[in-house]
């Protein structure tokens, strides 16, 4: 089993107002210093579970709230590490319970044509893939090849592709395939046979397979950086022919919480052309170890409003995908103020 670790982070106690019973109330510190060196990758792996940093917060306080409260019942017989893993899982099963999936736009319908394309209405937070900030599910300081595995088993296409999998197909491909558990520790996790796990995860193997993930996979290199400039300056013109330059020829555009979506530069071209995108201020972030973008709309009082988070896919030096999340409020889950002034 690959051992990812995580540094500690500031202690951050479960939702509890009491001590738990068996727990001595001066090693408190330390039991939070223990499971708090978890918290990353325990929220990383919610987050591939359930699609939704929110949720997968949610679930990791829920888990070591579970844990203290447990804790007195732990023998140690298998890891600390393990152990909440085990309660992780049971948490995210029991909240992706008889609830649908989440998904991107490209899951749910064909893609518009943009003479007739209408937004609609959108629709709710429970149906689409969130982005997530890199802090909270990245570790920079990890072994390289972990790291490059947590970074590609965290971007859009890939949460998405999970969610075709029921939960426990889901969590065996993630335990096995991401994290790199034995058969026999996925087993004792799961309570299951190591022959029921092979054939989850065989089973969650041909339906991931299934998906497209090459639309936008990233160079190991990461994105050219003179591409992303140039996007920057181009988007924040709205100088649409500079932009559709920068678009593979299969690109994909967009735009959560609606449904519509655009493939092509053209379709991509003439739908931009009637949106309210002109002189926006872009921001670099850090989400789902990709590019990305907070997007500010001009205000009435001359400063710049939150608008949109866009998390960018690129491959063969062109951008292949443009997740626009038409969303201000998450911009306090990535720590952004909802207005900034205008550049002098």
């Amino acid at each position: 089993m690959t051992d990812i670790a995580a540094p500690g982070q500031a202690a951050r106690r479960p939702r509890s107002t009491s001590t738990p019973v068996g727990i001595r109330v001066d090693g408190d510190r330390a039991l939070d210093r223990s499971f708090e060196e978890y918290r990353r990758e325990l929220t990383a792996y919610s987050y591939r579970m359930l699609g939704s940093p929110h949720e997968a917060e949610d679930a990791v306080q829920e888990t070591l709230l579970r844990a203290w409260r447990s804790f007195d019942g732990f023998e140690g017989r298998a890891a600390l590490r393990s152990w909440l893993y085990k309660i992780a899982t049971n948490v995210c099963l029991t909240m992706l319970d008889a609830r649908k999936r989440r998904a991107l736009p490209m899951d749910i319908g064909p893609s518009a044509s943009p003479t007739s394309a209408r937004l609609g209405a959108p629709l709710g937070e429970n149906i689409w893939v969130r982005p997530i900030p890199d802090r909270l599910a990245v570790d920079p300081h990890a072994d390289p090849a972990e790291l490059a595995a947590s970074r590609e088993t965290i971007r859009l296409a890939f949460i998405a592709a999970l969610q075709h999998l029921p939960p426990r197909q889901r969590a065996v491909l993630i335990l096995r395939d991401v994290l790199q558990w034995k058969a026999a520790e996925v087993a004792d996790l799961l309570g299951a046979t190591v022959v029921s796990v092979n054939g989850l995860l065989q089973r969650a193997r041909r339906t991931v397979a299934s998906a497209d993930l090459s639309v936008g996979a990233v160079p190991e290199a990461g994105p050219d950086a003179d591409l992303l400039a140039r996007y920057v300056a181009a988007f924040e013109r709205f100088d649409i022919n500079a932009l559709v330059t920068l678009l593979r020829e299969d690109a994909i555009f967009s735009m959560p919480p609606f449904s519509l979506w655009l493939r092509g530069p053209d379709s991509i071209a003439a739908w931009l052309v009637t949106s309210p995108c002109a002189n926006t201020l872009l921001v670099p972030i850090a989400a789902n170890a990709s590019p990305a973008f907070a997007v500010y709309k001009p205000a009435a009082s001359g400063n710049y409003d939150a608008y949109a988070i866009q998390v960018l896919e690129c491959a063969d030096s062109h951008i292949a995908a443009i997740h626009t999340y038409l969303d201000p409020s998450l911009f306090e889950e990535f720590d952004l103020p909802a207005t900034r002034e205008r550049p002098a």
